[in-house]
């Protein structure tokens, strides 16, 4: 993206944001009254335009395209006048051929800080952010116990339980609607038992409980098995039918995470390289400010953590729809390249299956906040990614092993993305909002980046940064990526996020299910 312009030097000087030079639209700052008249453009606003919505620079004939960002967004469905609002009233997709350029841009980008944070370094050398016990589930039938276990450890409801040892944050059940009635040799079966293989080694886990029914499709031996893992001293595996009921197996939880805190207490901090640190980037309520403020200073967040080693997910498919061509031309090689088209082709297909348009995801929300495609949001979507090569794709959940920006193949739906992204090895999230999400995870602490200034004053009691200033010119791409990477090497050292402080994380556990339910 270009650096910000504002036009004119009249009473409306700032009332509105250029891009790029090739757009054909602007961005208001605020909400611009009709008449409003903006010397530099030399047009006159024709109707009332909320704040983060787009006004037209020039007469588009219909069928024409729309640039911003100097990209196309979409093409207008009907004559649209200088001065108009544009939106969905005139604004469409359609069909247009984009360059991949395998690898063209791409560059090296090889470590070049030597920066670290306070990390816990487990026995067998992972790294984690976060010190947590956690309890899944093989199957929604032992959600409940598992539930149970865990609240008999709340801080809120019991502090005496854990209050012997400081250096446990919690004690977390990740409970989930699936794990029966599914093909036990298909795809959704063996992406939950990706997901909770993942979960499972999680370096943010001193130890994990999964408890089974008994009787599931998801039979815990077996996902052991497909995940290469065995029940261990830190890994334990047990069901309600062999314990014994419902009250058996939730005094047995409590009793083997009580044997288990002292030696979970006993972790301590030292400093390690940023190597170690992997970070999910997500964006929800996405709004016209997504793509100039938060989701851009997150890229230069990420292109910072990635000179010190450190790992970017860029995730959520359906959002990089119509601008998985700027991530192709950073690819390091075709073979990388040609893996993400794969999975745009895969989703294109899905969708069809389902008798959905892979075109028409933006939210109502999303909408509301001035972005009217998803070419428009996509292309902000991006803007999280920063300037780094693309190193490797990744399909939902599974184990990523290369350093610096990546991409797992998951859903827009936050919970679900993110889901993937801790499952693949994120210790930390970074989210970007604007409309206002009250999203957190665990075992993975989030940090969530507001877009504008109005959502930082109403819902600052949910956001960590506020990037706002970078609209109306106050601060910078640059000052704001440098404050949310030191920010992201302060929580993964500790610092406790909002969400965290607000008790966020177990609700926001959601694995994606993709198959039949029989």
């Amino acid at each position: 993206m270009q650096l910000i312009t504002t036009t004119g030097s009249d009473s409306a000087a700032n009332a509105v944001i250029r891009l790029n030079p090739l757009d054909d639209v602007l961005i208001a700052r605020q909400p611009l009254p009709k008449g409003l008249h903006l010397q530099a453009e030399h047009i006159e606003v024709l109707q009332a335009i909320p704040a983060g919505h787009k006004v037209a620079v020039r007469a588009i004939a219909p069928g024409q395209p729309l640039r911003r960002y100097g990209q196309i967004i979409g093409f207008a469905s009907q004559p649209i006048a200088a001065g108009e609002h544009v939106h969905v009233h005139n604004l469409a997709m359609g069909d247009f051929a984009r360059d991949y350029a395998f690898g063209v841009d791409a560059r090296g980008t090889p470590a070049t800080t030597d920066d670290t944070f306070m990390g816990i370094v487990r026995a067998d050398g992972r790294v984690a952010t976060r010190n947590y016990i956690g309890i899944l589930t093989s199957v929604n039938c032992s959600a409940t116990v598992a539930r149970a276990i865990a609240d008999h450890f709340r801080r809120d409801i019991h502090p005496e339980a854990l209050a012997p040892y400081p250096n446990v944050d919690g004690v977390v059940a990740l409970t989930h609607g699936v794990g029966c009635a599914v093909d036990p040799g298909g795809e959704a079966l063996a992406m939950l038992q990706r997901t909770l293989g993942g979960y499972a080694v999680h370096a943010n886990f001193a130890s994990v409980l999964m408890i089974g029914l008994g009787c599931e499709t998801n039979q815990i031996p077996d996902l052991l098995a497909a995940q290469g893992l065995n029940s261990s001293h830190t890994l334990r595996t047990f069901t309600i039918q062999g314990t014994g009921g419902t009250t058996r197996t939730i005094a047995s939880g409590i009793a083997q995470v009580k044997s288990l805190l002292a030696e979970a207490d006993q972790v301590r901090r030292e400093p390690v390289s940023v190597r170690h640190l992997t970070v999910g980037l997500q964006c929800g309520g996405s709004d016209g400010y997504s793509g100039i403020t938060a989701n851009p200073a997150l890229g230069n967040a990420v292109d910072r953590l990635v000179a010190a080693g450190g790992t970017a997910i860029l995730s959520e498919t359906p959002e990089i729809y119509g601008a998985e061509h700027l991530l192709t031309r950073r690819a390091v090689s075709r073979e990388v390249g040609e893996k993400l088209i794969a999975r745009i082709h895969w989703w294109e297909a899905y969708c069809e299956r389902m008798g959905a348009e892979l075109n028409n995801n933006p939210s109502a929300g999303n909408k509301a906040g001035g972005l009217t495609t998803i070419l428009e949001k996509s292309l902000g979507a991006v803007a999280k990614a920063g300037s780094s090569d693309l190193m490797d794709v990744y399909e939902y959940a599974e184990p990523v092993r290369a350093h610096g920006l990546v991409f797992m193949d998951t859903p827009g739906y936050d919970p679900i993305s993110a889901t993937g992204q801790v499952a693949g090895g994120a210790n930390l999230i970074a989210f970007t909002t604007g409309r206002g999400s009250a999203y957190g995870c665990a075992p993975s602490p989030s940090i969530k980046l507001a877009t504008n200034a109005r959502l930082w004053e109403t819902q600052e009691d949910d956001m960590d940064v506020n990037c706002g200033g970078i609209a109306d010119a106050s601060t910078t791409i640059e000052e704001r990526g440098e404050h949310i990477y030191r920010l992201m090497l302060r929580i993964a050292s500790g610092e406790r996020s909002k969400s965290e402080q607000h008790g966020y994380g177990q609700n926001e556990f959601v694995p994606w299910q993709i198959g039949a339910i029989t």
